[in-house]
């Protein structure tokens, strides 16, 4: 189970309070927090490196190789890769994987396993092999024994026959922790529960009130939820959104449009028009089309602060996730004292561990 990012933010700011340590900022958080991730998770490798030459117990739940790859099984995942074909001087090559099997964009971390039609694995070889191997009959790679060289994020595949059906088993990047946040009414930072999805629409009320282009006339006072609408980019789905029509008979406004549901693959430029007969019209105004929404870069997660994710890591690094962050911040403001605790607490749970 991943680690509440807002549970771990709220203690590290309990902590430095109490201690007078000043105050830290959501985005200060989210980039030091992204640091210590990434630490954690590249000295499992390691840990799991040194458990391999000791002895294990094999009782459950005490076998410290399962349990240390049990917290990397969360970013154990495989991807096809793209032949590009070659041009020139350039040699054709498969390109390494950036969505996993499930859709998803994904940052390869460590390469594992290179496999061909689903079945035989490809054995990696440094350039000079790579290249030797295929001067003699006896040794040259074929289909069924498969090679491939990887040098500058490609995959240089032999016999030169294979051009499809590569795929790669491969551990992702953990995506970088967010503790998204809304501005309040006397400027507090709010925390955001929605899930970050960089292509999604920022979902709360009045996310969209800035990006109404096209105004509409006569409609009925009240609020209309799951508004249909059609859309230009066909990409884009999974968006919903309430229109709040408020003031008075003749000055009605769109006073609020509340987004229900961000969904994904949305992009600047966008635009929406809402269809005939999902809003109510006066029927002494004649109906008018739209109104029409035109979605904006501080729209979309990506480029606002809605939107959270949790941190990738099991929950039983919780507190050493914390004392790694409060480790920075006494770095950040120059106070030795946090370091010295930090890194006292730190380095006794390493050893506890490891021996």
């Amino acid at each position: 189970m991943a680690i509440d990012v807002n549970s771990v933010y709220k203690t590290v700011l309990l902590i430095l309070n109490k201690e007078e340590r000043g105050y830290v900022t959501p985005d200060e958080f989210n980039k030091i927090a992204t640091q210590v991730q990434l630490e954690i998770f590249g000295d499992y490798t390691n840990s799991l490196n040194q458990q391999l030459r000791v002895p294990q117990s094999d009782t459950d739940y005490a076998d410290r190789v399962s349990s240390i790859d049990e917290h990397l099984s969360i970013f154990k995942t495989f991807g096809t890769s793209t032949y590009v074909p070659g041009a020139g001087s350039t040699p054709a090559y498969f390109s390494l994987p950036t969505t996993d099997s499930y859709g998803d964009e994904v940052e390869l971390y460590s390469l594992g396993t290179v496999v061909y039609n689903d079945s035989t694995e490809l054995q990696r070889l440094q350039r000079m092999d790579f290249y030797n191997i295929q001067k003699s009959p006896l040794t040259k790679s074929t289909t069924s024994f498969p090679t491939y060289l990887l040098e500058s994020d490609k995959l240089f595949v032999k016999p030169d026959t294979i051009t499809s059906d590569i795929s790669v088993n491969f551990l992702r990047k953990p995506k970088d922790p967010r503790w998204g946040y809304t501005i309040g009414s006397v400027g507090q930072y709010i925390y955001d529960t929605n899930v970050y999805e960089a292509t999604g629409v920022n979902v709360g009320l009045g996310t969209l009130n800035d990006s109404i282009t096209t105004e509409a006339t006569g409609i009925e006072l009240g609020t209309y939820t799951g508004v249909a609408y059609t859309q230009l980019n066909p990409a884009g789905s999974g968006l919903g959104f309430t229109i709040i029509v408020s003031g008075t008979v003749g000055n009605e406004v769109i006073s609020d449009i509340n987004v229900t549901s961000g969904g994904k693959n949305y992009q600047v430029g966008d635009v929406f028009t809402v269809s005939n007969g999902a809003l109510s019209y006066f029927s002494t105004v004649p109906e008018s089309t739209g109104p029409t929404i035109t979605l904006r870069a501080q729209d979309l997660n990506s480029g606002s602060t809605y939107g959270s994710t949790n941190i990738e890591l099991d929950v039983a690094e919780q507190t050493s996730f914390i004392m790694k962050v409060l480790f920075y911040f006494g770095v950040v403001i120059k106070d030795p004292q946090i370091i010295q605790v930090a890194a006292s607490q730190i380095q006794r749970e390493e050893i506890n561990e490891k021996s």
